[in-house]
């Protein structure tokens, strides 16, 4: 099975210091959609990994979180393509649980529920956090310069904090064309 891990927020959507509270504030990145929908005619299983603490601080219920998600994959559909699974943290920072990203109890999970190894499977994210939980259990690590992912560049990528082995890209689309060119 080709997979691929997916962070939410400065990946697929854009990201806000804010954070996204309701359907109406999810905006997808330009190619993103087109980009989720390449792979999956290619055959990939597409899974997002997200850290959703807004949960936790009372920003927006499980109910509003399913509204989100539910704009998303029509969204994604509409463009050709499908998510197979979302999987999401809803815990704050200071909660200290295993599935907040860079923790990797989320993924973990995933590779249970799947039933799959992770080792070798691209996970694409646009901060430090999300290639870290990546690398712990042998995803193949892919920064994204979209959403937060220019900024984790200039504070980690240029100093050498990316895990080993990361790959940049300018965004998700330009991910897919090396993925499905069969060469990072």
């Amino acid at each position: 099975m080709k997979l691929i891990i997916l962070d939410r927020d400065g990946v697929i959507n854009q990201d806000s210091d804010d954070y996204i509270k309701s359907p109406d504030e999810w905006e997808a990145i330009p190619g993103s959609l087109e980009a989720i929908g390449r792979l999956s005619q290619a055959g990939w299983r597409v899974v997002v990994a997200t850290n959703q603490s807004g949960l936790a601080r009372g920003l927006f219920s499980m109910e509003t979180l399913g509204a989100i998600h539910q704009r998303m994959h029509q969204a994604v559909s509409a463009a050709g393509g499908q998510i197979d699974a979302i999987f999401f943290c809803p815990h704050k920072p200071d909660e200290n649980c295993d599935c907040r990203k860079p923790k990797p109890g989320m993924l973990h999970d995933i590779a249970r529920r799947l039933d799959v190894r992770l080792e070798g499977i691209p996970f694409v994210g646009d901060t430090l956090r999300d290639l870290q939980a990546g690398a712990t259990v042998g995803c193949a690590p892919w920064l994204v310069l979209t959403g937060k992912g220019r900024q984790t560049w200039e504070t980690s990528g240029t100093c050498g904090e990316l895990p080993a082995g990361t790959e940049v890209r300018d965004d998700l689309a330009a991910v897919v064309d090396a993925l499905l060119k069969g060469s990072p």
